[in-house]
């Protein structure tokens, strides 16, 4: 999955902060939700606008954001 496809940041939206395109969702509201246990029915009942893809991109942002690796001089 292609993450980039899914997921925006505009700094005159939500200060920046990485949301689901076309909405004002900040990723980090549904990592929240998942890291609570709730699963992608319990969310998409709760947000019948989003998809099953754009949630799981939401975890695939999160996976490439645990491998950014900072180079030290």
């Amino acid at each position: 999955m292609n993450w980039r496809a899914y997921i925006e940041s505009d700094p005159r939206v939500l200060k920046g902060k990485p949301r689901i395109q076309g909405t004002r969702i900040p990723v980090s509201l549904i990592l929240g939700y998942l890291a609570q246990g709730k699963d992608i029915e319990d969310i998409l009942e709760e947000f019948p606008d989003l998809t099953k893809e754009q949630i799981l991109a939401c975890l695939d942002y999160a996976r490439d954001l645990a491998e950014f690796r900072v180079e030290i001089a």
